[in-house]
């Protein structure tokens, strides 16, 4: 992260202050916004966070910005604790002006926007696509000329709003774009981290004591000139506003000195500003702080109603509180929270149904009834009612955060008691839908406040074990997921049923380090015991029934019902939204069950169905369950292009992620470093035991891959030490084990292993699992036993897509060959085996091969190198994408990128290549 120092606290240093405008002292700010606005003018794009206390000047240098953009289209957006629960709020000051552009954009984007700003109704857009189509529409805009935005108070901006920007902030390049932000330095605002920061100090002592001077044309005792500067620390707006209303007598040695914040010492100068005000002026300030989209229309609407008129409106604009225009606008942010902090509760009251009154039903119900759930001062079932409808509206615009406001706002208004916990509970349940877990665990507590039948006990169980598992990935989520679904049973069974197909996933997640009671067999014996409903079993009724046999009975009783479940995920007619949410899942069944068929054909769904519904939170892990897929098959380099959007999309989203699939890409490349165990840490710590699985197995397959076989075989025994159901993991793990113990001699320590892989693979029945059977089989075999084994081995890993593990078989089987002194037919399978791993990128096998070859004498054939140019990963990303066919807008939209930031990369490609066509670029050989 970027950070730009700008604080001047040294007393007693001399220096000349020049003035810019009216911002005294602020040289080196406005120097960095300068060369903001002309990188912007210059076609580049820039994003800048000022940070720094209230009244320290963060309003002062964005109108500074706002100023030195000429010929820029400046837009304006101000944070407003009120509509921080407005989905989307922000933008809509920001993008109104340029919607008409949406025309331009891809269809998807087009929809998301359209949606979120209620001009049609439609699926819920992932907010991830709403980032994109604002992406779109500030690039196009750009096409037209340089676009500035500025946003206050951005600690206020609603969520959606923000991560939209910082999502627009972080993928724009190539375009005249510029965003700053001013925010409060104590206020966190997580969306915004990683963005470039300004810090914005108070001002040096020679430039606050002529700010003061200029300020305050009275006789000023000079022990109290300097206490207001002490106490202002260089604030610029605590130095303007401290003296304001004290008398003569105050500044002749008065001076309240009380201690206190600045801020709320600015506080109490607008305080005292506000009362000798009229009642009906004070009223149309509290309007205008309950009103924060700042439209004068509505504002005089709602003020006609309170019999105010424009005369009231003179001593607010002449104390300079308060300015009337096109927009409305308070003089500084801390104006319009001072105004409604300072009124009664009444008076507020009266403000909120007046602008309720005032705001029009068809255009803006949910504003609407948001007044109006503050209009009340006690329970009222008709705003109730409304306030559940609009929640439904907002949701569908994909307000989730808004909705969840409503629901909760809707509880406490509900008179009725068991409706109100009900209400409450949907509040929750939206609640953890937008992210919030803590907040959801709080409507829980409301909601058990009222009466609980068995299934809102059952619900709230669930609810409080969600948020554990998918928001916290604290252990004991099994658990409480296994405890929630045996409530379930008894109110609905086919929830039930799915709550023990999570718990079963949160078990297999913890691992080696499941806690007591959560365990997988635990999951599975209850699973077992409830029947699905009546009719057609769902896919994720027989994963369920499969694994929960497999887990009780043993791994061959499960297989067959798995298998079908398998083929349930493959149909084409299959839920989409059924198959998004259990796809993950099959994919896993599919591994333990070695059927790279189904992998293949899953992850591939997986990733296709995020795309194509914008499920863009989900995108990260199906990116990440199809780079495994393609590792597993040996395709290293489409891997690899995976991997890299893959990146992207975690930047991009913000997601967390374990690199469960890096690790095994890594293994494969020979890239040791990569896979230690300190890279899944955190996960470890967290209790994701599967973590520690995987490390371990990574690191057993490595190391043989390195030839450093005592130390695998010491990887491997950790490893295939997990229980049955770490599945894949720990089976995997007993192959390495087997072919380390080969090399040391020590074939009589993995006899039982063998068995174990025997048991899996007859079960399973594929061609993988029985290749690899036969290879191990080989590996401890004697005498004429051997070359039979290795034979089978080639047969079937050949009909699978498996081809580095047929890779490795050919290195196997050549180098019992070469110890056979059949050296001829040695040459023939390591050759082969030697251009594979070649071909795929598997460095430590190829050179493991390579020196076999040449123990044969022969002389191991490296392929021809093509010469490269050093191109950046994104620009190395994008002549991946150009030569797969895919155009500029949808290499943007996978590269989370505007098509003009697109064109620039390949602008430098071509540049770098000497060449002038996407035909020349698609028909090169490299990079």
């Amino acid at each position: 992260m970027t950070v730009y120092s700008a604080t001047r606290h040294t007393r007693g240093v001399t220096r000349t202050s020049k003035v810019r405008g009216t911002l005294r002292g602020r040289d080196r700010e406005c120097q960095t916004l300068d060369e903001l606005v002309e990188a912007v003018r210059a076609g580049q794009s820039r994003a800048l966070v000022m940070r720094g206390e209230a009244g320290i000047g963060k309003t002062a240098l964005l109108e500074y910005v706002a100023g030195r953009a000429g010929g820029f289209r400046v837009a304006h957006a101000t944070g407003v604790p009120s509509e921080a629960e407005f989905a989307f709020a922000g933008l809509h000051q920001l993008c109104g002006p340029i919607l008409e552009l949406r025309d331009r954009l891809p269809a998807p984007q087009r929809d998301a926007l359209a949606t979120i700003f209620a001009l049609r109704s439609g699926v819920v857009p992932d907010r991830f696509m709403v980032g994109l189509a604002v992406l779109g529409l500030v690039a196009e805009e750009a096409r037209q000329r340089p676009l500035m935005w500025i946003v206050d108070d951005a600690q206020w901006l609603d969520s959606a709003s923000a991560h939209t920007l910082a999502f627009v902030a972080r993928r724009l390049g190539a375009e005249s774009v510029g965003l700053v932000f001013a925010a409060r330095s104590e206020d966190e605002v997580p969306a915004l981290a990683g963005l470039p920061q300004l810090e914005i100090g108070g001002l040096a002592d020679d430039d606050a004591r002529a700010l003061l001077d200029a300020t305050v044309r009275r006789p000023v005792d000079e022990r109290i000139r300097l206490r207001i500067l002490a106490e202002a620390q260089g604030n610029p707006l605590a130095l303007l506003e401290l003296p304001k209303g004290l008398g003569p007598t105050d500044l002749a040695g008065g001076f309240d000195s009380a201690a206190g914040s600045v801020s709320g010492h600015i506080e109490a100068s607008f305080v005292r500003q506000l009362a000798p005000l009229g009642l009906r002026t004070r009223q149309l300030l509290l309007i205008a702080a309950a009103e924060p989209l700042g439209d004068p229309v509505l504002l005089w609407r709602a003020a006609g109603m309170l019999g105010i008129g424009p005369a009231d409106a003179s001593a607010a604009a002449d104390a300079g509180l308060l300015e009337i225009g096109p927009h409305v606008r308070f003089r500084h942010p801390l104006v319009r929270s001072v105004v409604y902090r300072a009124a009664s509760a009444q008076e507020r009251r009266d403000v909120h149904r007046a602008l309720a009154a005032a705001t029009d039903a068809e255009v803006d119900p949910e504003r609407r009834v948001w007044h109006r759930a503050h209009a009340v001062s006690g329970p009222d079932e008709d705003v109730a009612d409304e306030l559940v409808r609009q929640a439904a509206r907002a949701q569908a615009r994909g307000g989730l955060a808004a909705a969840a406001m409503f629901w909760q706002r809707a509880a406490e208004l509900t008179p009725d008691i068991e409706r109100r916990a009900e209400r409450a509970l949907s509040a929750a349940q939206v609640m953890h839908a937008a992210g919030a877990g803590d907040a959801a665990l709080r409507l829980v507590a409301l909601a058990e406040s009222g009466p609980l039948n068995d299934a809102r006990r059952a619900r709230l169980d669930l609810l409080r074990a969600e948020v554990m598992f998918t928001a916290r990935h604290e252990r004991g989520a099994a658990a409480l997921l296994l405890d929630a679904g045996r409530k379930l049973e008894q109110v609905d069974v086919s929830l039930a049923r799915e709550t023990y197909l999570q718990a079963l996933g949160a078990a297999i997640m913890d691992g080696p380090l499941a806690a007591d009671g959560g365990g997988v067999h635990e999951v599975a014996e209850a699973a077992r015991k409830v029947a699905s409903t009546a009719g057609q079993p769902r896919a994720i009724d027989l994963l369920l029934d499969g694994l929960a046999r497999w887990y009780t009975d043993g791994y061959t009783y499960g297989v067959p019902i798995v298998h079908d479940a398998l083929k349930a995920f493959c149909d084409p007619k299959a839920s989409s939204e059924e198959t998004l949410r259990w796809l993950w899942f099959a994919c896993r069944a599919a591994l333990d069950l070695w059927d790279m068929d189904s992998l293949l054909v899953l992850s591939a769904r997986q990733v296709q169905l995020a795309r194509k519904v914008g499920a863009l939170t989900m995108l990260p892990f199906a990116l990440s369950i199809r780079a495994a897929a393609l590792v597993f098959a040996g395709e290293l380099d489409e891997a690899m292009a995976v991997e890299d959007e893959l990146h992207e999309a975690i930047a991009a989203t913000g997601s967390a992620s374990v690199p469960y699939s890096a690790m095994w890409l890594a293994a494969w490349q020979g890239h040791e470093a990569e896979t230690s165990e300190g890279s899944v840490q955190k996960a470890v710590q967290r209790g994701e035991g599967i973590a520690l699985a995987t490390a371990r197995s990574v690191k057993a397959f490595l190391l043989n891959s390195l030839g450093r076989y005592e130390e695998a075989f010491a990887a491997a025994e950790q490893a295939s030490c997990y229980p049955p159901a770490e599945g894949f993991l720990t089976w995997t793990a007993l192959v390495e084990l087997v072919e380390a113990a080969s090399h040391l001699g020590r074939h009589a320590k993995v006899y039982e292993a063998f068995d174990r892989i025997q048991e899996v693979s007859q079960g399973s029945g594929t061609d993988w699992a029985l290749g690899l059977e036969a290879r191990c089989r080989a590996l401890l075999a004697e005498g004429a036993a051997v070359e039979p084994a290795y034979q089978e081995a080639i047969v079937r890993l050949a009909r699978t897509s498996a081809r580095g593990e047929l890779a490795r078989t050919r290195l196997m089987y050549g180098e019992w060959l070469r110890r056979e002194r059949r050296r001829s037919e040695a040459r023939e399978q390591l050759r082969v085996a030697h251009e594979t791993f070649i071909a795929m990128g598997a460095k430590a096998f190829a050179e493991r091969a390579g020196r076999e070859l040449k123990a044969t004498g022969a002389k191991a054939r490296n392929r021809t190198a093509v010469a490269t140019t050093e191109f950046t990963a994104q620009e190395t990303q994008v002549v991946r994408l150009v030569r797969e066919g895919l155009t500029n807008s949808e290499i943007a939209v996978r590269l989370f990128l505007s098509p003009r930031t697109v064109e620039w990369h390949l602008g430098k490609i071509f540049t770098k290549l000497g060449i002038t066509s996407r035909w020349q670029l698609v028909n090169r050989t490299e990079p």
